[in-house]
C-alpha cells in the first residue's frame, strides 16, 4: 500500500474488508513506515473499506496512539454508515478525528497552521 502526499498530509486507503488479517498488516506496515520515515500528519481514507471488525479497528487505534506519541496527528474520513456507527457505539468517535471527505480531512492539518486572530 502507497501512500499519496498532499503537502505534508499522506493519505492511505486501504481497501476491502479490513478483518484483521493480511489487509490490515499491510495497512499498518503501511503506516509504521511513515512513522519511521518522520511523518506526523496522516489522513485514512476508508471509503474503499465495506467491513472492519475489532482486530482491525484496535489496529487503527493503536497507529492513532502511535502517531499522538510522535506529536503528530491522524484523521478518518469518508466512513461509510456501518463503520461510522461502530465508532459512535465505542465512542471512539470522541477520539477520532472524523471528516466527511479527504478534501476536510487535508484543510483541518492547514487550519492547525493558520496563525488565529
Amino acid at each position: 500500500m502507497k501512500p499519496r502526499m498532499v503537502n505534508d498530509v499522506a493519505i492511505l486507503c486501504p481497501r476491502g474488508w479490513m478483518m484483521g488479517g493480511n489487509e490490515t498488516d499491510d495497512f499498518t506496515k503501511a503506516v509504521r513506515d511513515l512513522i519511521e520515515q518522520g511523518n506526523r500528519r496522516l489522513v485514512i481514507d476508508l471509503s474503499d473499506v465495506s467491513h472492519m471488525n475489532s482486530t482491525a479497528l484496535g489496529a487503527i487505534i493503536g497507529l492513532h496512539t502511535a502517531y499522538r506519541n510522535r506529536q503528530g496527528r491522524m484523521a478518518l474520513c469518508h466512513l461509510e454508515a456501518k463503520i461510522q456507527h461502530i465508532l459512535v457505539l465505542t465512542r471512539l468517535a470522541l477520539v477520532f478525528d472524523v471528516y466527511p471527505n479527504e478534501r476536510e480531512a487535508v484543510a483541518s492539518f492547514e487550519r492547525e497552521e493558520s496563525p488565529t486572530g
